[in-house]
């Protein structure tokens, strides 16, 4: 009598070696993290812990460091989401930051470099030693040389020559006092990766992710909507453009893209067409200069 080989899908592979990775975390340190900031990313992440330890509560807090310059589409999805899953929020405030004088806002007025110092303030604050973050691979040139489990010094910076081997899916998670790991669950993950997986589990998303009618200005090619954190400069005409976002940054610094996918499964067929990587598409401070995300992640940003 033959048997049926037994097949495990592209998307159970992914998630299975996501949720070890995470269940990993949580047997190997103490003070584990999640880092939420509201977007599709950290939002499969968050399904992903929920999974990974149900039926009990998510046995860690979620961290947002928030600029200030976010979308208010993306922090009401936050507040309800955690309130949902009765996990508890951390919010690590830039403003608060340049208030008490701990960072200085840059002339053009983007916050994404004073996060930095935010952020490993955060970690010292709250000892935290080991933080989940949303990257993936595919993101951006300097994402693809990072480690699952991605070691930091007592600085919190990255250095991609002193990175550990990870054989076999071998995680060495041993550190000495003040070290931390910046953990990837989704790192053989892809963007369409995620819509596929949004898509099966039928998970909520902010509304911007979608296909909507919005005010906007063209700089240099990108489509940025017009908001108190970006206002037009002078001889700029806003005009109002059927867009969405393909990833979640700061309402300075975060352009949309022309859409009409309004529904999952056009989001999908499109992301599928295009040769373009999300950050490169929408992110104007990686544009700054080629090494743009390398250079903040060896100073501990993500």
């Amino acid at each position: 009598m033959s048997r049926a080989p037994y097949r495990v899908s592209h998307l159970d592979a992914l998630e299975a070696e996501s949720l070890f990775v995470m269940r990993e975390v949580v047997a190997e340190f103490e003070r584990p993290v999640l880092l939420f900031s509201g977007g599709k990313d950290s939002i499969v992440m968050l399904r992903l812990a929920e999974k990974a330890f149900a039926p009990a509560r998510i046995p860690f807090p979620v961290m947002h460091v928030d600029t200030g310059h976010n979308f208010t589409e993306v922090l009401a999805y936050r507040d309800r989401r955690v309130t949902d899953l009765n996990v508890q929020l951390i919010v690590a405030s830039v403003q608060e930051a340049i208030d008490s004088g701990l960072v200085r806002e840059s002339n053009d007025g983007m916050r994404n470099r004073i996060q930095t110092p935010v952020l490993l303030d955060a970690i010292e604050k709250y000892r935290f030693d080991s933080l989940f973050g949303g990257a993936r691979r595919d993101e951006e040139k300097a994402r693809a040389k990072e480690r699952v489990f991605s070691f930091r010094d007592d600085f919190g910076q990255w250095d991609p020559r002193n990175q550990r081997p990870e054989l076999w899916a071998l995680y060495n998670a041993r550190i000495a006092p003040g070290e931390s790991i910046r953990v990837f669950p989704l790192s053989n993950w892809t963007e369409l990766d995620v819509w596929h997986y949004i898509a099966r589990e039928g998970i909520e998303l902010p509304s911007i992710y979608y296909a909507h009618d919005r005010e906007v200005v063209d700089r240099g090619g990108m489509l940025y909507a017009i908001n108190e954190f970006l206002p037009l400069k002078a001889g700029e005409t806003p005009f109002v453009e059927r867009v969405r976002y393909r990833t979640v940054g700061d309402a300075s610094c975060t352009a949309a893209v022309r859409s009409d996918a309004d529904t999952i499964d056009k989001v999908i067929d499109e992301v599928a067409a295009t040769r373009i990587t999300e950050r490169g598409a929408t992110r104007g401070d990686d544009k700054v200069s080629e090494a743009a995300m390398e250079d903040r992640k060896r100073e501990g940003y993500f």
